[in-house]
């Protein structure tokens, strides 16, 4: 039987971290094991700023996300995004020994081994190179080189670069919680995996991502990446404008713009008002919804904007360069009431809410199918094509059992327990002993990683009461 690959994907987000445990079913849909949520307390605008507490809420992520599925996990993909983000365009080409050779995998990764010596500024690190089209021998627009001939082999890349120290913060933070960092991601294509159709992708897309800290913008056209930014707004910014406007805590503003908030304020009366608790005995506020919505009106406005200047300095009003499916709205933001319309206003573009829906199994729960954990649902599409086993089921770790003695160490020992499905009954170690292996030529693999340890947890004990005497 094949061997399932248990995918991980943990999105390290301003206010939530996500771990998410997945496999691919029968059908080649995703099927969600489990999930694991926490509150993110050291990072702001996508970037560890406090190692000891991001380590805290990763583990607190990661437990919650093992108890749910019943996996161990060993590795995860990462995503990273945050304002030191940014990316560049660049031409690069390898001349080939032998035009008459075909073009093979190995001359398309030598390329992009060039691309990855390239000298950045200081502090800064290569974190994705993606190439675009290909030249071969002058021969311009090629998508797919290999299998084709020529002396000459050209391409333009999409270069994603990052501040170094960021990077390596967020890998701490992940070897520190117990866990291997198997791959990096860039967040918004992450997203894009998750809630983009090929069809989108050929026609020209682009993807706004609206987090807690950060608005990711990813446009593609023809099928290929073609634009990332990363903006230092997001939905944090509502709520700390809804807090200042409004004269309350944090909590009740989150609250407050989650319930109640729109992005359009023309819809809400003028007599519509929501009073919320007052602190300490004190008098309930009361508010009026038309304000709150003008308060956020106003920053979404901003954030929007700054958005589609990204995708003006991309060049989308080139026929050549314009965006056919428009924009595709997701993260925790886009479920703001009435966003789609105030984008559709002020970009001019048709826009839809991105759900991560399309790539997830039937059985999936409503939660997962929500635009906030898209960048999680595409960090596990990311890990499957890996091909990594970043998990296995509880019962395959070994864990420590727990001995109890019936008798004083210095006694004997006539019989001790082990934890449920390691062994049932053992008189004497030494009959202990010959008893697994007798067992273990009809045993499967799974009982024979449980056997071995138990082996050498005999030996412990028995070197243990050799040296007491």
């Amino acid at each position: 039987m094949e061997k399932d690959n248990i995918a991980v994907g943990l999105d390290i987000g301003t206010t939530k971290i996500v771990a998410m445990i997945g496999k691919k079913n029968e059908y080649g849909k995703l099927e969600i094991l489990g999930i694991g949520k926490s509150k993110s307390l050291g990072v702001a605008r996508g970037v560890v700023n406090n190692i000891t507490q991001t380590i805290q809420s990763i583990q607190q992520a990661i437990v919650e996300a093992e108890n749910n599925s019943g996996y161990k996990i060993k590795d995860v993909v990462v995503g990273i995004a945050g304002q030191h983000i940014r990316s560049i365009q660049h031409t690069d080409y390898i001349s080939r020994n032998n035009p008459e050779e075909v073009i093979g995998e190995k001359d398309i990764q030598l390329l992009i081994d060039q691309v990855n010596k390239l000298a950045m500024l200081p502090g800064e690190e290569i974190i994705h190179v993606l190439p675009q089209e290909f030249k071969i021998d002058g021969q311009s627009e090629i998508k797919e080189p290999i299998g084709m001939y020529g002396g000459r082999l050209e391409s333009s890349f999409h270069v994603v670069v990052g501040q170094a120290s960021s990077i390596r913060n967020v890998g701490r933070c992940i070897q520190s919680s117990g866990i291997e960092l198997s791959g990096l991601t860039l967040e918004p294509l992450a997203s894009a995996d998750a809630v983009l159709s090929q069809e989108e992708k050929e026609a020209g897309v682009a993807l706004i991502d609206i987090g807690g800290g950060t608005t990711d913008l990813a446009i593609f056209k023809d099928g290929i990446i073609r634009h990332t930014a990363v903006i230092p707004f997001g939905g944090n910014v509502i709520t700390d404008d809804i807090k200042e406007g409004c004269s309350i805590i944090e909590k009740q503003a989150e609250l407050l713009k989650i319930k109640f908030g729109s992005a359009w304020p023309g819809e809400n009366k003028d007599n519509e008002i929501v009073s919320i608790p007052g602190l300490r005995g004190r008098e309930p506020k009361e508010i009026s919804l038309k304000n709150l919505s003008k308060i956020i009106h106003a920053r979404v406005v901003e954030i929007v904007e700054q958005v589609f200047a990204e995708i003006k300095a991309y060049g989308h009003e080139d026929p050549r360069k314009k965006l056919i499916a428009g924009i595709v709205l997701t993260g925790g933001g886009a479920q703001l009431k009435h966003i789609k319309q105030l984008v559709e206003y002020i970009t001019g573009m048709d826009t839809r809410i991105g759900y991560p829906n399309e790539h997830l199994a039937g059985n999936s729960g409503e939660e997962i199918s929500s635009p906030l954990f898209a960048t999680a649902v595409g960090l596990v599409m990311n890990s499957i094509e890996n091909s990594s086993q970043s998990a296995v089921r509880m019962e395959l770790v070994n864990e420590q059992p727990k001995v109890v003695y019936r008798n004083p160490p210095t006694q004997p020992i006539q019989r001790y327990e082990v934890e449920e499905n390691y062994v049932e009954k053992v008189e004497t170690i030494e009959e202990s002993r010959e008893t697994v292996s007798q067992k273990a030529k009809d045993e499967s693999t799974e009982t024979k990683i449980r056997r071995s340890f138990f082996d050498r947890y005999v030996d412990k004990i028995k070197e243990f009461l050799d040296n007491a005497e």
